[in-house]
């Protein structure tokens, strides 16, 4: 694969993404073409989307070009069939989407691309945000509904991911926390309030969301991201167990045949033995 980049590959670029698209309608061929994929619905190859998206952030995260330039196809091949089902269905086609995408890129970036009307607009995030809200409001008005500072966060994200969203967003408009000294403690008085509803189950569960909630609030006014937060610790845990599995094993032991107590002497052992 080569590093060097090219001045323009468009004419490459269409060629591959039509040869892409010929493959999908193939695929989709209702005489002679593929039972399985024939059998998809929107609804049913949405995980796949979702998978893909991970294993190309996973890619990315392990800085593997080839698997990266794999799962990016893999994760292309996602909006093409998604876009063959709509066509089909004479909802929308895929050029619909390349052109709504390219609109709202322009929209976005008025700096970049001359809008007079915008010529003040302020670059990066906050700009970005800006011209966001007056999208989601103009939405909202063609929808006949009241606008709102969380319209357009997805029901499907990751329950962090979502979390942080939806605090972001009503940051926007000042309902958040001055400082992370509030949001700690917020975050103790939910702790409090788990230890309280010990008992009820359905109460504990509340709790522990709202547990949940408060911490992922905390890490964002630390300006740190749970979600790559949990995932260092995810990692730290894994290294750790498996170092303490090995030792035991090592010792020629069975670790399910050792106590809590001497499971923890292990972990110990484990923690100092990587900081070293």
């Amino acid at each position: 694969m080569s590093n060097a980049p090219s001045q323009t590959n468009a004419p490459q670029a269409d060629a591959a993404l039509g040869g892409l698209m010929e493959v999908m309608r193939r695929l989709r061929d209702p005489i002679d073409g593929c039972p399985w994929d024939l059998g998809q619905s929107h609804e049913t190859i949405a995980p796949y989307t979702i998978e893909e998206a991970y294993e190309v952030a996973d890619a990315i995260d392990r800085e593997d070009d080839t698997d990266l330039c794999d799962e990016l196809g893999d994760l292309l091949l996602q909006v093409i069939f998604q876009a063959q089902i709509a066509d089909e269905a004479g909802k929308f086609k895929f050029s619909d989407i390349a052109n709504t995408i390219t609109k709202k890129m322009l929209r976005r970036h008025p700096q970049i691309f001359g809008d007079p009307l915008l010529e003040g607009a302020q670059a990066g995030p906050a700009g970005w945000e800006a011209i966001k809200a007056a999208e989601r409001a103009a939405k909202t008005d063609r929808d006949d509904g009241p606008a709102s500072a969380l319209d357009g966060v997805a029901a499907t994200l990751p329950a962090i991911a979502r979390a942080y969203k939806l605090q972001r967003r009503a940051g926007r408009i000042g309902f958040d926390f001055p400082d992370w000294r509030d949001a700690l403690a917020k975050t103790h008085e939910e702790l409090t309030e788990v230890v309280k509803a010990q008992g009820d189950q359905v109460a504990m569960k509340e709790e522990v969301g709202d547990l949940l909630f408060a911490a992922i609030n905390l890490a964002r006014k630390l300006d740190i991201d749970p979600d790559q937060a949990l995932k260092s610790a995810n990692a730290k845990f894994e290294t750790r167990f498996r170092t303490l599995e090995t030792a035991i094993l090592s010792a020629g032991n069975d670790p399910t045949d050792l106590s809590l107590e001497a499971q923890e002497a292990e972990w110990i052992k484990a923690k100092l033995a990587l900081k070293r």
